[in-house]
């Protein structure tokens, strides 16, 4: 529970429907996922480092525990809970296989990005702006004042 306020705000900021306004239908759980997925994954790569991997290892246990409940109460059963949770996790790994490099790639390898994960979107120029903003924002504090700050709110 030390982490609920952390994956909260995760979900707090995946409600933004700034992120959802160029989407060709309206957003599904999937695309929030998605969303969430990518805050994270952010997350992780700013506050990357060898003092910080227990408390990441543990952040990420939290959230993805977290996933797996949401995704019960939807109503799936134990073998599908299983094949979803498979799906995302190998979705976040390829979300974190871009955000590594994300200072190197070219603004239309970032818009592929978007694109590609949020099938249903256009336009993804803002979605870019909004998580350069977002990295920007993390990337002002250090991992235990982040932390500290969500707890506040």
């Amino acid at each position: 529970m030390k982490y609920v306020e952390f994956y909260n705000k995760l979900v707090e900021l995946t409600r933004n429907n700034q992120l959802y306004k160029n989407f060709n239908k309206n957003d599904e759980f999937s695309d929030r996922l998605i969303i969430l997925l990518i805050h994270f994954g952010f997350f992780l790569k700013v506050f990357k480092t060898k003092n910080n991997t227990k408390t990441l290892q543990q952040i990420y246990d939290f959230v993805f525990r977290q996933l797996e409940l949401s995704i019960r109460e939807i109503g799936y059963g134990d073998q599908s809970i299983n094949k979803q949770m498979k799906k995302y996790l190998n979705l976040f790994h390829s979300i974190i296989d871009k955000i590594h490099f994300w200072e190197n790639l070219k603004k239309d390898e970032k818009v592929d990005f978007f694109n590609y994960m949020l099938d249903k979107s256009k336009d993804n120029d803002h979605l870019i702006d909004y998580f350069e903003n977002y990295k920007h924002q993390l990337q002002k504090n250090n991992l235990n004042s982040y932390l500290k700050s969500v707890n506040k709110h």
